[in-house]
């Protein structure tokens, strides 16, 4: 029966702080619904973007880039030039090697190095101010890992949408 619940309702994360629990069980369940939902879902159809919405391959590697990205952040990290290049390529058609399994593996392998840093993460680090970018826009630590598994799911969203219509030729 568990595994027709949704993540967050099969009860709480071994190794995980009660407070970081609804960021674990959202990038969990965008990660089951993720692999489900791309099972099949033809190449050719990767870069796609009906009506001028963005593609299955941006959000693939968005969800990916922007977990990574904001996780960073809130270690107090700046952003590697690989990182850089990684947001510089997200969504550019021109990218045709990738296969749908290669970006949905990149995405499973970004939410396990989120819920090891999950696991490790201090409560009492949780309200310390944490930088964003170059400008160093203010936000927390917890502030951005709430942030990451939201947009992270807010994408899962868009790209269930994008990828239904391209399925069904609508």
């Amino acid at each position: 029966m568990s595994q027709n619940l949704e993540v967050w309702q099969r009860g709480p994360l071994p190794d995980i702080n009660p407070l970081l629990q609804p960021v674990a069980h959202a990038l969990l369940q965008a990660r089951e619904e993720i692999n489900v939902f791309m099972t099949d879902f033809p190449v050719e159809l990767l870069w796609a973007r009906p009506a001028g919405m963005a593609s299955v391959g941006f959000h693939l590697q968005h969800l990916s880039g922007v977990l990574d990205r904001v996780f960073t952040y809130a270690k107090g990290e700046g952003l590697s030039e690989f990182q850089f290049s990684q947001l510089y390529e997200e969504g550019k058609d021109s990218v045709q090697s990738y296969v749908v399994k290669d970006l949905v593996n990149r995405f499973d392998k970004q939410v396990d190095q989120a819920l090891k840093q999950l696991k490790v993460t201090e409560e009492a680090t949780l309200t310390e101010y944490r930088g964003i970018g170059r400008a160093g826009l203010p936000s927390t630590v917890i502030g951005l890992l709430v942030h990451g598994a939201e947009h992270t799911m807010r994408h899962v969203g868009q790209l269930m949408v994008t990828a239904a219509v391209l399925k069904n030729g609508n």
